[in-house]
């Protein structure tokens, strides 16, 4: 069927225009190519599609039958090319993005908020997993971009970084002082507490272990937990020491909700950015958005 659209265009408007020099004049081409195209058409098909007179061309009761088709073939791709140029006019899109759950909250969101102002025809789906499911939905081309804590192998994946983020560990006075009561002195606090963490297959929670194996930091009680909301949330009722992003914890820390615990050995800082998959083709929303992040820090 292929080899055949020219001519089913040509069809189509000599059809509507009833003339072939008219329909010539529509196309750009000359008369005789026109004509030529039609009695080609004929020939394959194996009927004739008009009868000729003096005043025009008119369909036959076969041409007509292929007329309805070709008709509404050509309205179909008329319509579809409308709404392209609309698609392409108002920035319609699909944007897909995985993220934990805390750097949606206190990261993601934020830029969101902007970036669906600027572009509100733009549809956004979010999955809030570990980072290391979002690395495979994005390796599996399941998403277009991750926020992520940088991962220690990048392979072919490109890290656009946001901000950097500092870990410390928070808890309330009482916690403190209850501990206190109980003899534990400052320099054994982490072995003698309940330590509130993220669950194992976290990638902040492997920095963290990290962090505890280097300093010989060794735990008695743990609880885990899937949120770093809950782990805000544990620590303001006194249930532990949280391992959170100081960030996050401003406000705590600012009107002594929280306390933060001096370590003698801070936790090293760590980058957070916006990765995708440079190997998969990227779709319009897509550079839309890290163009807007790119231009638009949100701090």
């Amino acid at each position: 069927m292929e080899q055949h659209l020219s001519s089913y265009r040509i069809f189509y408007v000599v059809a509507n225009t009833g003339n072939i020099s008219k329909a010539a004049r529509e196309l750009y081409i000359s008369q005789p190519a026109v004509s030529k195209s039609i009695q080609k058409l004929e020939d394959e098909l194996g009927c004739h599609l008009f009868s000729r007179s003096s005043r025009g061309v008119q369909l036959t009761e076969e041409g007509t039958i292929l007329y309805e088709s070709v008709r509404s073939a050509f309205e179909t791709l008329s319509t579809g090319e409308e709404k392209l140029k609309q698609f392409l006019k108002l920035g319609i899109g699909h944007l897909k993005i995985g993220v934990s759950s805390t750097l949606c909250k206190f990261v993601l969101l934020p830029y969101l908020k902007e970036f669906i102002h600027a572009h509100p025809h733009i549809r956004i789906s979010i999955s809030c997993q570990s980072t290391d499911e979002t690395l495979q939905m994005l390796e599996a081309g399941q998403i277009d971009l991750g926020l992520v804590g940088k991962p220690d192998n990048l392979r072919h994946l490109q890290f656009d970084f946001v901000e950097e983020v500092e870990d410390i560990f928070v808890t309330t006075n009482e916690y403190l002082h209850n501990l206190h009561l109980r003899g534990v002195d400052d320099s054994h606090i982490f072995e003698h507490s309940t330590m509130m963490l993220l669950e194992q297959n976290n990638l902040s929670r492997r920095y963290i272990d990290h962090y505890f194996l280097l300093n010989q930091i060794s735990l008695s009680d743990i609880i885990e937990v899937s949120s770093m909301d809950l782990l805000i949330d544990f620590a303001k009722i006194s249930v532990g020491i949280a391992c959170v992003i100081r960030r996050f914890v401003e406000n705590e820390l600012s009107d002594r909700t929280l306390i933060e615990l001096p370590l003698s050995t801070p936790v090293p800082k760590r980058e957070i950015g916006f990765v995708y998959n440079a190997a998969h083709t990227k779709n319009q929303a897509m550079d839309t958005f890290i163009e807007f992040y790119k231009n638009n820090p949100v701090a």
